[in-house]
């Protein structure tokens, strides 16, 4: 029964976010079916609708990672939009100076180390001071914007980019193409790949195992020996390591070099997946498909309905709050305690 509570209860709370945004839409007399429809039509009616939204797919899962592993020991993570930055700036400054194959697999490595160290610092600042995560993550989020953009118009700027400041356009070499028969980048299968490797690591090792003894009951893995330092420090550097490949990506596949089209609050709407998905990576992949579904249609629905594009933001911004108020029924609904069943 704790599997059918870890999915019901998500599920009941998604449902009940999109009840509570259909108020919201009556409220300012539109109409909640024409929205759904079209988030249907703009992210899953079509080819080109199912393009655009895996076009969005591969920054969610990864920075979804970013959040979902330092969760596992208890920590909540929410600077993902840094790392993805600092992840495509490195993987930008790094293309100008390499070339083939070998050029694009030090890119990827560079955008991998940079977001890894920057939210790895994250954990070794709640190990080491004692500095509470969340605020530190997200004031180092603000940070790694602001060195982005001073890099970006500034050292690294690329004299032609006039009007949008960005690194030198890369080669077409160190391009990310397109996955056979599917109109989306190898970013994907990449985020997927991901998500399978992190179960495992959760879910099948001894390092999982004590990262979720660790979770439970700090002061028990302390007492027992575990590596609770060396497993914070490294969780958080690897999910930093993740979002950091986000940001290769949207350079390499998507905008062919680092510009300020990175921050796009990838990041931000990783956190929404993260919790919604429980922070299990194998959930992560449904949720993150249907996020960037909802993100696909936000121009679309601006067009048609005449609302704002911050629109989504607001949706999900009610989605999340609604799970942070669901996280109280977990243990408390009789419907999936062991002997409720027995009983009938």
């Amino acid at each position: 029964m704790p599997r059918a509570e870890a999915v019901a209860i998500p599920l009941g709370a998604l449902l009940a976010g999109f009840l509570a945004f259909s108020l919201f839409l009556l409220f300012l007399g539109k109409s909640p079916a024409e929205f759904y429809g079209l988030v249907w039509k703009a992210g899953f009616s079509s080819a080109f609708s199912w393009q655009n939204t895996l076009s969005r797919v591969a920054p969610l899962i990864m920075a979804a990672l970013c959040v979902a592993l330092p969760a596992r020991l208890g920590l909540v993570v929410i600077g993902g939009e840094g790392a993805i930055v600092l992840g495509g700036l490195a993987a930008g400054v790094t293309g100008t100076h390499v070339a083939g194959p070998l050029g694009m697999v030090l890119m990827a490595l560079s955008a991998m180390v940079l977001g890894g160290l920057w939210i790895g610092a994250i954990g070794a600042l709640r190990i080491k001071r004692g500095v509470n995560e969340t605020i530190s993550s997200l004031l180092m989020a603000y940070i790694a914007i602001a060195l982005f953009n001073h890099f970006v118009e500034g050292p690294f700027r690329d004299p032609g980019s006039l009007n949008k400041p960005s690194t030198a356009p890369l080669d077409a070499a160190l391009r990310v193409g397109e996955m056979p028969f599917i109109a989306a980048h190898w970013g994907v299968a990449a985020g997927v790949i991901a998500c399978v490797l992190c179960w495992i690591l959760i879910d099948r090792t001894t390092l999982g195992f004590a990262a979720r003894i660790a979770g439970d009951n700090i002061r028990a893995a302390q007492v027992q020996g575990l590596p609770v330092g060396p497993l914070v420090i490294g969780f958080t550097a690897l999910g930093g390591a993740w979002a950091g490949l986000a940001g290769f990506f949207e350079v390499a596949a998507v905008h062919g070099s680092a510009n300020a089209s990175l921050i796009a609050g990838y990041g931000y709407t990783g956190i929404l997946i993260a919790f919604l998905a429980r922070h299990n990576p194998l959930a992560i992949l449904p949720v993150a498909v249907l996020m960037a579904g909802f993100e696909a249609s936000s121009g679309l629905i601006q067009r048609r309905m005449d609302l704002p594009d911050a629109t989504i933001l607001v949706f999900e911004g009610m989605v999340f709050i609604i799970i942070l108020l669901s996280e109280a029924l977990y243990g408390r609904l009789r419907i999936f305690s062991p002997g409720y069943w027995e009983s009938r």
